[in-house]
């Protein structure tokens, strides 16, 4: 399995578990020349722009760890552009959901990264 699929599996269980939790997925594996995002998601009249980190195992640390101040400015950068395309006057926030093993298991959801 090359890294592209087991990356689209991963983002569709989280967007699988976001559904199940009331989420509204609004774009999945949103890209520009300049910038991505996972999965865009609206709950409660606030966007979330979800950062989906797989690991097949915690033996290397947490997919979690490997959100960087240069990626939670990435996110926030991709979140702004987003935000601006699409109109949206709402409140959106950066949020980010570890998956792991190959049974793709949601094992963590933040909704408040910063």
């Amino acid at each position: 399995m090359t890294s592209h699929s087991t990356g689209k599996l991963a983002e569709d269980a989280a967007a699988e578990y976001l559904k199940k939790n009331g989420y509204k997925v609004l774009d999945q594996n949103w890209r520009t020349r300049w910038c991505e995002i996972d999965i865009a998601a609206e709950k409660s009249k606030t966007i979330y722009f979800v950062e989906v980190k797989y690991r097949v195992s915690n033996r290397q640390g947490s997919g979690l760890d490997y959100i960087t101040k240069k990626k939670l400015e990435q996110m926030k950068f991709a979140a702004e552009f987003w935000v601006s395309e699409n109109n949206w006057r709402g409140d959106y926030t950066l949020a980010a959901v570890e998956v792991s093993g190959p049974e793709f298991v949601i094992v963590n959801f933040l909704t408040e990264l910063q």
